[in-house]
């Protein structure tokens, strides 16, 4: 047997392990396909509270990736340069980013609301001028950037690390400053790195929910995306937050399928 034939075999083990995992991550959608309310469906998806609730999700999660990419491709430019830093600022640096990934968002919604409340640090400067954050839509955008930021730096982190940068040494050689090179040679090179990232952020961003409501709240037309309608129609209308349900994943699945493979993080081409 040839030895890349060897080489693509998969063990029995390893096949059954992977087979049940991915049943934990397939069946529980398949169970929400077929519970759901279908004959009810066109009903629901036209009802007022669901039609406000996506257009809040779509409008403040596209605003968020907007934020996080003004904010994340800096990032991701001095996370891609630290390797030249020293051992302990290099590891703060990628553990301040990758905090948000691994903390609960309602531990995320309480820092927010501690930095940023009428009471906090820099919130009670803030209201002393009028000025209150927490329970606004703005509190919704703020949520969802500090949860969804990080995927957009580290894809873009890894477009970085694997792009040629020949061309950027050419263009500083031909005497282009480097906010020049960074905007006409850089972008261009890492763009499938930062497509990637923005269609993941604005994907974590529509689903983000712990930090929203811990920070934002749930009112109606102000602060209650999709994530927080769906739960609270499970405990009064469960076909009405099945139907949610469903939308956001539909919304999800369309992103995704429309990500070319080579954009997807793991995904060599």
């Amino acid at each position: 047997m040839p030895v890349s034939s060897r080489r693509n075999r998969t063990g029995p083990v390893v096949a059954i392990l992977a087979a049940a995992g991915l049943g934990l991550l397939v069946l529980p959608l398949l169970g929400l396909l077929l519970r759901a309310p279908w004959a009810a469906l066109p009903d629901l998806l036209v009802s007022e509270a669901v039609l406000q609730a996506l257009g809040l999700s779509l409008g403040t999660a596209a605003a968020s990736t907007v934020v996080c990419l003004v904010f994340g491709i800096p990032i991701a430019v001095l996370l891609s340069h630290s390797v030249h830093w020293n051992l302990v600022p290099r590891r703060l640096l990628r553990a301040a980013i990758t905090i948000p990934l691994v903390l609960p968002p309602v531990v995320g919604g309480i820092a927010l609301l501690l930095l940023l409340g009428r009471r906090g640090i820099v919130g009670q400067w803030l209201a002393e001028v009028g000025v209150t954050i927490p329970f606004t839509t703005g509190a919704v955008v703020i949520a969802q950037t500090f949860v969804a930021m990080p995927f957009l730096v580290f894809a873009v982190e890894g477009a970085l690390r694997s792009a040629d940068r020949r061309s950027e040494l050419a263009a500083a050689t031909l005497g282009a400053t480097p906010a020049q090179t960074f905007r006409l040679v850089t972008l261009p090179l890492v763009a499938p790195g930062v497509a990637a990232g923005a269609v993941l952020c604005f994907t974590r961003a529509l689903g983000e929910f712990g930090a929203t409501i811990t920070f934002a709240g749930s009112f109606p037309g102000v602060t209650r995306t999709l994530p927080i309608a769906s739960y609270l129609a499970m405990n009064s209308d469960p076909d009405a937050g099945v139907a949610l349900a469903l939308v956001l994943l539909a919304v999800s699945l369309v992103v995704l399928l429309a990500l070319r493979d080579r954009w997807l993080p793991g995904v060599v081409r």
